[in-house]
């Protein structure tokens, strides 16, 4: 009884529009149906790959205090130019990672998945901090008001706990992301300084 009074797609005014796109399928249906290209190279797959994992471009959205943390990570100290990810495009259609970054309301949860649907693919998302996660210190049950969890409206490829994580933590999950996408642990050209042959 509780699931279904806290349950996103029966709440508040835009329950309608939710349900037809949950009725439309998962979001991310669109890309796993997709017959793909005629013909598969696996060297330039490969090779895009690298390409994509070296150069996220994140778009310029933070909700709440993990935003902060999220800017820190753009400032000299941590410096995420080193990865390739220094480009906070300030568009959707220009970007292909979304850093939910923060509570998500259920009156921002339209405005989550129209952003999510407008990214080109290949698109990934990063839940950072315990509200996106799970919904943090909100989910209560007399907080009727919050999604416990963005991976009820958009598909999430990696999860960073804390409350707000620290910079590094984002690092971290950006390069979980880099080695989700490609397979390597340290993308080129940034692998450990131990590897490098003697």
């Amino acid at each position: 009884m509780a699931e279904d009074k806290k349950d996103v797609l029966r709440i508040h005014s835009y329950a309608a529009e939710l349900r037809a796109r949950n009725d439309r399928g998962a979001p991310g249906d669109l890309i796993e149906n997709d017959p793909g290209p005629i013909a598969r190279v696996p060297v330039v797959e490969k090779i895009l790959d690298v390409c994509r994992a070296n150069s996220l471009w994140p778009m310029t959205f933070g909700l709440a205090c993990c935003a902060i943390e999220m800017m820190g990570l753009g400032m000299a100290r941590f410096d995420i130019a080193r990865y390739g990810s220094e480009v906070f495009r300030p568009s959707p259609r220009q970007s292909d990672l979304m850093i939910v970054a923060g509570t998500v309301n259920k009156k921002m949860a339209p405005v989550v998945m129209t952003l999510y649907e407008q990214m080109p693919s290949p698109k990934y998302v990063i839940a950072m901090g315990n509200c996106a996660i799970s919904g943090g210190p909100f989910a209560v049950e007399e907080n009727y008001n919050v999604i416990e969890g963005v991976d009820r409206l958009i598909p999430v490829d990696v999860y960073v706990p804390g409350c707000p994580p620290r910079p590094e933590a984002l690092l971290e999950g950006i390069l979980k992301l880099q080695e989700k996408i490609t397979g390597v642990r340290h993308p080129f050209p940034q692998r450990k300084v131990s590897d490098a042959p003697n």
